[in-house]
């Protein structure tokens, strides 16, 4: 039997592999989440996170550009109470706000013909809408990353775009080698999803994730 990780459980994870993550800290109530809030410097998000919940954003459990303390404990409390029986588990979640206009969507997933495949595609709310990905059996090395950014319809995408500089496609790969290299080294991934993967200043950042594993 697999089970999903936490968010933050899940960042712990790809952060140890070398994956750039957003800067965050868990609260267990309103009242540490200010103080976390405090700490990261504001505007931040609060996110219901626990094992239980996988789609926070179609719940309503993500508020966003939290600047006071007062919105961030009113945030809090909302998303305590907003739990259900079934999310088992949970906390807050508080990270520092990130922004760029570019998302893409990085993970791991297993095929039961070939095997774990590492994805790379455009991200954010439109992405299954787009299903813009490209795919590589583990194990990749740099070169194969390169391949799969080649490989993507929006291409243009990485180029530079509205002001912002080209997106640094040395990072984005270290990013797919580092996936593939969890699943080489961890048998008990069976996926890793990364959505957003936001490209600030260029540079790819996850800001959600979760990893299944089974047992």
């Amino acid at each position: 039997m697999s089970r999903t990780l936490s968010e933050a459980e899940s960042k712990r994870v790809l952060a140890e592999h070398g994956i750039p993550v957003v800067t965050e800290r868990t609260a267990a109530n309103a009242g540490e989440a200010v103080a976390a809030a405090k700490k990261l410097g504001y505007p931040v998000a609060v996110k219901l996170c626990g094992p239980g919940i996988a789609h926070k954003t179609e719940r309503g459990l993500v508020r966003l550009g939290l600047a006071t303390d007062t919105a961030v404990h009113t945030a809090g409390s909302e998303l305590l109470a907003a739990a259900e029986d079934s999310d088992g588990a949970v906390e807050l979640l508080v990270a520092g706000m990130v922004s760029g206009s570019r998302e893409l969507i990085a993970g791991l997933h297993t095929n039961t013909q070939f095997g774990r495949c590492v994805m790379i595609g455009v991200g954010g709310i439109l992405a299954e809408a787009i299903g813009d990905v490209a795919f590589r059996l583990v194990p990749i090395e740099t070169a194969d990353a390169d391949e799969m950014l080649d490989d993507l319809a929006a291409g243009a995408l990485l180029g530079e775009f509205r002001g912002e500089r080209a997106v640094d496609r040395d990072a984005v790969a270290h990013v797919l080698v580092a996936l593939s290299r969890l699943a080489e080294t961890d048998p008990h991934v069976i996926a890793a999803d990364i959505n957003p993967l936001i490209v600030v200043d260029g540079r790819p950042v996850a800001v959600d994730a979760l990893i299944e594993v089974d047992g």
